[in-house]
C-alpha cells in the first residue's frame, strides 16, 4: 500500500476544525455525531452547522488501519458513456502504476447523486479526488473546498476551479464549430439536443456555438431540445421532429456525437442529402461517428490523454508538489463529410 509522503495535504476537515469554528470540546463534537449523550437542541444545530461550514466528513474507517495511509483515489463522473470510459482508462492506468487503485462512482448529471458520492467518497479518507467539472451544490462546494489540496477536477475548463483543473474549453469547442460551418456557407442553423439543464458540457458548447453565430448577426432558426438522457434513437426522432416544422435548415449542431448519429440515421432514412441537402454536425470525435459511410464533422478532446494528465496531477498533489491551476488539453475540429 502506498505511503502518504511527510507534508502532503489533507483531504478533508477533521472533528477538531469543527471543535474549533464553534470553541467547543472536540468530545462535544463527536457526541452530536455519535448521537451519544445529553445534547441539548441549540448545541445540535451549532455543531451541525459548524460541520456543514467547514466540509467535514466522518471517517469510516476511523479505529482502523487508515492511518498507513490510503491507496484509493475517488473518482466522480457524470456518465460511463461518451467521452468518460476512455477519461478513466486513462486514469487507472496511470495511478495503477504506482500502486493507486481508482473508485469509481457516475452522479447521471444530476447535483444531488454528485453530493451523495463526493460524501461517501471522502467519508473513506482517499488519498485524492478526482470529480468532473460540474455546476456543484451547495454542500458539495463546501466539501470540495475543504478536499482543495487534493483535488483534480476534469474535462471542463469554462468555470473557475476549486481545485486544479484539467480539461477544455466546451465555449470554445461550440465556437470553434460555428465559425467552421459559416466557413462553409451554412448560413440556416438549427439545434438538437438533449436534457442540456442537466449536462452542462453540452450546455456550454450551446452558447459557444451562439456566440460564434452572434458575431455574424445570426442564430439558431429552429431548436429541438428533448428533455432526457441522449441515445441514437432520440437523436434520430428529435431531428425528424426539427425538420417537420423547419424544413429549410441548411445545418444542424448536436449536442454530442451520439445526437448527430441518430440524425445520420434520420437522414438516411428519409433520402435527406448529406451534406448536400443538409449538413450535420457534432462533438466528441467518437469512433462510431468517423466509422459512418460519411464520417462526421465533429471536435475531438484527447480523453485518454486527459485522463493519463488527471492521474498525474492526483498523485503529484498527494505527494504535496505544487500542481499548475489549469491545463487546457486542447481540441482538433474534424472537418469530416457531414458538412
Amino acid at each position: 500500500m502506498p505511503k502518504k509522503p511527510r507534508g502532503a495535504g489533507r483531504l478533508s476537515a477533521t472533528l477538531a476544525d469543527v471543535a474549533r469554528e464553534i470553541e467547543v470540546s472536540e468530545i462535544t463534537v463527536s457526541r452530536v455525531i455519535r448521537n451519544k449523550g445529553a445534547i441539548s437542541d441549540e448545541m445540535r444545530k451549532r455543531v451541525e452547522a459548524a460541520i456543514r461550514k467547514v466540509g467535514y466528513v466522518p471517517n469510516r474507517l476511523a479505529g482502523s488501519l487508515a492511518s498507513s495511509g490510503s491507496d484509493l483515489i475517488g473518482v466522480v463522473v457524470p456518465t460511463l458513456r461518451s467521452i468518460f470510459p476512455e477519461i478513466l482508462a486513462g486514469i487507472n492506468e496511470t495511478i495503477a502504476a504506482q500502486g493507486y487503485r481508482a473508485v469509481v462512482g457516475t452522479t447521471e448529471f444530476l447535483q444531488s447523486e454528485e453530493e451523495r458520492l463526493v460524501t461517501s467518497l471522502l467519508s473513506w479518507r482517499p488519498a485524492a479526488l478526482i470529480i468532473a467539472a460540474f455546476d456543484h451544490s451547495r454542500a458539495t462546494a463546501d466539501q470540495l473546498r475543504g478536499a482543495r489540496h487534493l483535488l483534480v477536477e476534469i474535462t471542463d475548463i469554462d468555470r473557475a476551479p476549486i481545485g486544479v483543473s484539467i480539461g477544455v474549453s466546451h465555449r470554445k469547442a461550440g465556437r470553434a464549430t460555428a465559425a467552421f460551418l459559416l466557413g462553409r456557407g451554412y448560413r440556416r442553423f438549427g439545434y438538437v439536443g438533449h436534457n442540456i439543464g442537466d449536462d452542462r458540457y453540452a450546455l456550454r458548447r450551446r452558447e459557444g456555438f451562439r456566440a460564434g453565430l452572434a458575431e455574424s448577426g445570426l442564430d439558431f432558426v429552429a431548436e429541438n431540445i428533448v428533455v432526457r438522457p441522449y441515445d441514437f434513437a432520440l437523436g434520430k426522432a428529435a431531428l425528424m421532429d426539427l425538420l417537420a416544422g423547419q424544413p429549410d435548415l441548411d445545418a444542424v449542431y448536436f449536442s454530442n456525437d451520439v445526437m448527430a448519429v441518430g440524425g445520420y440515421f434520420h437522414c438516411v432514412a428519409a433520402g435527406i442529402a448529406v451534406p448536400e441537402r443538409l449538413a450535420l454536425a457534432g462533438f466528441n470525435g467518437s469512433d462510431i461517428g468517423q466509422a459512418l459511410p460519411k464520417p462526421l464533422t465533429t471536435v475531438l478532446s484527447n480523453r485518454y490523454q486527459l485522463g493519463k494528465l488527471a492521474g498525474d496531477s492526483a498523485l503529484a498533489l498527494i505527494a504535496g508538489e505544487t500542481v499548475a491551476p489549469v491545463t487546457d488539453v486542447g481540441f482538433e475540429v474534424i472537418a469530416g463529410e457531414t458538412a
